[in-house]
């Protein structure tokens, strides 16, 4: 990252999941600015949290947490307001992009997707909207999967869409506060998980054809974009969708 945000130092910052995969190269983006982060992540990021303090002596203010849990959610940016003082930006990163054959989705499946995928985003934005400085920015993490119909997704599909939805309309709602709200829609960003599950050398070269630039992306491919959002460079900004995905899409 070499773009230099300057209103960003000493930014009150809230992501979530931002210890692992896009989420934890947002937390040091944002660090590297010299903005005062906190991040919420289900999975312990204790050892994410110390690396980072190593390198920016200022660490993270990591809180355990399940974003479902909506009083939990919550709770999570009351201590990072109480902390770093009022919000000046929230990042809605967290999300579970889970595979299901259409006609063996349950109810319980549907619920419990759309609790991570959807829900979670819009009580995340109310509360950040409340707890929020003047002129604040709210990044809410879509995909291009929506855009693109993606098979074997639908929870996750779904939710997307209803997440350019909320974004759009609270743009409207918020504008008159200060407050911005914009999305980012990656495309196939190769996280460890990504590798792990999903990314074969098949699917990686079919989805690779699909591309402008024929370069797998990365985490770090996700900060540039999501400074600029979060900063004053797109002040007059918001209701908008970016997708960054080498050029698979286009949304003009």
């Amino acid at each position: 990252m070499n773009a230099t945000f300057h209103d960003l130092k000493e930014a009150s910052v809230f992501i979530t999941g931002g210890g692992s995969g896009i989420g934890a190269a947002l937390t040091e983006g944002f660090l590297a600015q010299g903005a005062k982060v906190a991040f919420i992540d289900r999975s312990d990021a204790t050892a994410f949290t110390t690396a980072m303090e190593a390198k920016y002596t200022d660490a993270p203010l990591f809180i355990q947490g399940d974003i479902t849990d909506t009083k939990a959610l919550h709770a999570a940016i009351d201590r990072a307001v109480a902390s770093h003082g009022p919000l000046n930006v929230l990042v809605n990163n967290a999300a579970n992009d889970m595979r299901y054959d259409a006609m063996e989705i349950t109810e319980d499946i549907w619920d419990a997707q759309q609790a991570i995928n959807f829900k979670a985003y819009f009580f995340a934005c109310q509360k950040a909207a409340a707890a929020m400085a003047p002129k604040g920015s709210i990044i809410n993490y879509s995909s291009i999967t929506y855009m693109m119909g993606s098979a074997g997704m639908a929870p996750y599909v779904s939710a997307n869409a209803g997440i350019m939805g909320i974004t759009r309309a609270l743009a409207r709602e918020w504008g008159p506060k200060g407050i911005r709200v914009n999305a980012i829609a990656p495309g196939w960003v190769l996280t460890e998980k990504q590798e792990t599950m999903w990314a074969t050398p098949e699917a990686k070269a079919a989805f690779l054809q699909k591309q402008c630039l024929q370069e797998f992306m990365q985490p770090q491919d996700m900060v540039g974009g999501t400074l600029f959002l979060a900063s004053s460079a797109s002040a007059m900004m918001t209701g908008q969708t970016m997708a960054i995905d080498a050029g698979v899409v286009g949304t003009g």
